[in-house]
């Protein structure tokens, strides 16, 4: 099936924002299922896209007759191995897609039963293996760390109690239990287990590693006056988001407390394309209700050399 279930975010801002045309190259480092390689390949530019996900090749197949799009089923950190002699744009949609959390059996959703996976790459310790293995403190600091969860350490407390009796194997299983963890929903518009889900995504797939290592390769291969778009869907990201194009343009002063120490400040090696983020309007968040939390950055590459670590 090459039916296209996933709505492109922010596709307008983002083709504003790269300006794809003939002659220039676009790396899409999150493909999905092509809505942002089909857009800069129909405004004439060369795509290289990646993804992690082995499902994704499959949306690959219509655009590779353009003779202008190639599909490298790799994370985007390592686009630097791949792209030679640098690039015009990036764009990077961060996140689960839409089809992953459709599909119950990869895992990722809280509302459809399905084996408890969460796995991108279909490989490495599942969400099973972590939610039956690591220790109450462990639990308890993945999630407050990456599902900024306040009862991290009570939800952590009641799996252990309960997969001492049972492991958790399905989503749906796991969710009612943090759900009971949590004394029910009360009323509340968000499901309890929402945060949970989220934390155990993103250490399943170390995604904010993964985030910091693909800006830096950005910047590395990014040609001068070359053009980063990111997209982000929730707040951890669009900080590790923010606090670079911030970094990276120069905006906080020489020794701020807020700079990595691991990190040598040096000449800007980008300018911000517009101050803050930029989010859907009412009609896309009306079409699309998942596109609500979701938030552009962009910046233009500088002539500056990359930054390096700090020895």
């Amino acid at each position: 099936m090459t039916d296209v279930p996933h709505h492109s975010v922010l596709l307008d801002e983002v083709m504003a924002a790269l300006r794809p045309a003939p002659g220039l190259l676009i790396v899409d480092g999150t493909f999905g299922a092509g809505g942002y390689s089909r857009a800069f390949l129909e405004a004439g530019a060369e795509v290289i896209a990646f993804d992690r996900d082995p499902t994704a090749a499959r949306f690959a197949e219509p655009l590779k007759a353009t003779g202008r799009f190639r599909l490298i089923e790799d994370r985007f950190s390592t686009m630097a191995e791949h792209v030679e002699g640098g690039c015009d744009g990036i764009a990077l949609d961060l996140g689960v897609s839409s089809m992953q959390i459709d599909e119950a059996e990869r895992g990722f959703s809280f509302m459809r039963d399905g084996p408890l996976d969460m796995r991108m790459e279909r490989s490495g310790p599942s969400a099973a293996d972590i939610v039956n293995t690591a220790e109450p403190s462990e639990l308890s600091r993945i999630f407050w760390l990456y599902g900024e969860e306040r009862q991290s350490r009570r939800i952590a407390a009641f799996l252990v109690r309960r997969r001492a009796e049972a492991p958790f194997l399905r989503t749906l299983d796991l969710a009612e239990t943090v759900e009971r963890a949590l004394g029910g929903r009360r009323g509340a518009k968000v499901h309890p287990a929402t945060r949970v889900f989220q934390a155990l995504r993103i250490a399943v797939n170390a995604e904010l590693a993964e985030l910091e290592a693909g800006l830096e390769a950005a910047e590395q291969i990014l040609v001068e006056g070359g053009r980063l778009a990111v997209v982000t869907f929730h707040s951890l990201e669009d900080r590790i988001v923010k606090a670079f194009f911030t970094e990276r343009a120069g905006r906080l002063p020489s020794g701020s407390r807020h700079l990595p120490p691991t990190v040598q400040a040096a000449s800007p090696t980008f300018s911000l394309l517009f101050n803050g983020a930029q989010t859907p309007s009412e009609a896309e968040v009306a079409a699309n209700p998942r596109a609500r939390s979701a938030k552009l950055r962009a910046g233009v590459r500088t002539a500056a050399p990359i930054w390096k670590a700090a020895a």
